[in-house]
C-alpha cells in the first residue's frame, strides 16, 4: 500500500530563483523496478514540463508499477552493460537520476555481486553520461551511511562531514566510492550539474527496508546500555527530495532527512514491540531470532548505527535546494506503523499513560520532597 498524496512528498514548487531553472526535457531514471526508482518516474511522467520520461532497469517492474509509469518509456537495459550509453545518445537524454542503488544483496552472489551490480553500474553509467552531450545534470540518490556511526559522532553531520573510521567494504563503502566517481564526472564535463543526495534512512508503509524488518518483528533485540538517535526520512519525501533535485539541477551535495528524532527506545515503544536487551557481543548469536523476525543478517555499519545512530544537518537541503519535508521524524515512523499494521504486542498508549503517571509521581515527590537551598542531594 501507497500512502495518499495529502501529504505527497515535500516542497517541489517554485522557489525565488525558479524563474532562472531550465526544466529538463528528456529524463532518464534508473531502478525502475525498485520502489524509489518506480514511483519516481511516475511523478515526472505526470509532470507537463517534461517531454520524455525514460525508465530503466535490468528486470521488468510489475504490471501495476508500469501502469503507474503512465507515458513514461520503459527500457530493459542493465546499466552495467555499455548498451545504456546507446539509450542516453539516442533518446537525446538530458537529466539522468540514478536511483538503482541497492543496500542489500542478491539472493543468489551475495556481496561480490551487490558491490558489482553498485559500483560496475555506477561506473558504467556516468561514463555514458561523460560521452553524451546531450547530458546536462546527473542526481545520484546516495545515503548518509557514509557518515557511519560511532560513539564519538558530531551531534549532526553536516555534508562536510566524513565517517570516524574508515569503511573496508559494505554499502557505506560502495556509496562513498559512487559519490567519488559521480565528481569525477563533474570534474571532466563542468557543464554537467551533479546533485548528490544523501538520504537519511528511510521509512514508510511501502518501502522494505532494514529498518522496517528489525522493528516488524515481536521481540526487538538492543544493545545493552545504548539508546541509538534516529533521524528519519519518509518514503514520499524521499521522492520529492529526488523529484525536486531532478528539476531545480541545482549543483552540490546535501543532506536530506525529516525535522526531529527518536530514540530507538521511543521508536520500539510507540510500535508496539517488546525490547530485548543484549550485551554488544550477544547481537552476533542471535541468528535464529533474525530469521523469526524475518531481517536480514546485520552487518558491522548497521550494528554500529542501531547502537548509536545517526542525524544530520539539513541547513542546505532547505536554503539552496529549496526543499522541505512533509514528515518530521516521528510523523514519518507513526506512517509507516499505520500503514503496516503493526498488531501492538504491548498497547503504546499504555506505556505512554504508565510513563505520564510515573513523572507526575516523581513531580509530586520532590515538591513534597524538597532539597533545602543549600543541602546536598543525597544522590547528586
Amino acid at each position: 500500500m501507497v500512502p495518499s498524496n495529502d501529504r505527497d512528498g515535500g516542497n517541489t514548487g517554485n522557489t525565488g530563483n525558479d524563474d532562472k531553472v531550465h526544466y529538463p526535457k528528456v529524463v532518464l531514471v534508473t531502478g525502475a523496478c525498485r520502489f524509489l526508482g518506480g514511483y519516481l518516474t511516475a511523478r515526472l511522467a505526470q509532470n507537463p514540463l517534461i517531454d520524455t520520461v525514460i525508465a530503466v532497469d535490468a528486470i521488468a517492474p510489475s504490471k501495476d508499477m508500469l501502469r503507474r509509469m503512465g507515458r513514461a518509456e520503459f527500457v530493459r537495459a542493465d546499466i552495467r552493460n555499455p548498451f545504456i550509453a546507446k539509450v542516453i545518445r539516442n533518446g537525446d537524454v538530458d537529466t539522468v537520476v540514478h536511483a538503482a542503488a541497492a543496500s542489500y544483496a542478491p539472493r543468489s552472489g551475495g556481496s561480490a555481486a551487490l558491490k558489482e551490480l553498485n559500483v560496475m553500474g555506477a561506473m558504467q553509467l556516468f561514463a555514458a553520461c561523460q560521452k553524451a552531450p546531450s547530458v546536462r545534470r546527473v542526481v545520484l540518490k546516495s545515503t548518509s551511511e557514509v557518515y557511519g556511526s560511532s560513539a564519538h559522532d558530531p551531534v549532526m553531520f553536516t555534508e562536510d562531514s566524513s565517517s570516524r573510521r574508515p569503511f573496508r567494504e559494505g554499502f557505506a563503502k560502495d556509496s562513498l566510492d559512487i559519490e567519488g566517481y559521480v565528481r569525477a564526472l563533474a570534474r571532466r564535463r563542468p557543464d554537467i550539474a551533479v546533485t548528490i543526495l544523501r538520504l537519511a534512512n528511510m521509512i514508510g508503509p511501502a518501502m522494505d527496508t532494514l529498518l522496517s524488518r528489525y522493528l516488524a518483528g515481536p521481540l526487538v533485540p538492543t544493545m545493552l546500555g545504548r539508546d541509538a538517535r534516529l533521524q528519519l526520512l519518509h518514503e514520499q519525501d524521499a521522492l520529492g527530495a529526488l523529484e525536486r533535485a531532478a528539476m531545480a539541477g541545482k549543483a552540490g551535495t546535501f543532506n536530506i532527512g525529516a525535522d526531529g528524532i527518536i530514540m530507538l527506545s521511543q521508536a520500539i515503544r510507540r510500535a508496539g514491540r517488546i525490547p530485548l536487551p543484549v550485551p554488544g557481543s550477544g547481537v552476533w548469536a542471535l541468528d535464529s531470532l533474525r530469521r523469526a523476525n524475518k531481517y536480514a543478517e546485520i552487518s558491522r555499519d548497521q550494528y554500529a548505527y542501531l547502537s548509536y545512530g545517526r542525524v544530520m544537518d539539513t541547513t542546505r537541503m532547505r536554503t539552496e535546494l529549496g526543499f522541505q519535508p512533509k514528515w518530521t521524524t516521528a510523523e514519518a515512523f507513526d506512517d509507516y506503523v499505520r500503514g503496516r499494521g503493526l498488531t501492538p504486542i504491548i498497547d503504546p498508549n499504555r506505556v505512554r499513560s504508565l510513563e505520564g503517571r510515573v513523572i507526575a509521581l516523581a513531580q509530586r515527590w520532590g515538591s513534597r520532597n524538597p532539597i533545602p537551598w543549600g543541602g546536598v542531594d543525597r544522590f547528586g
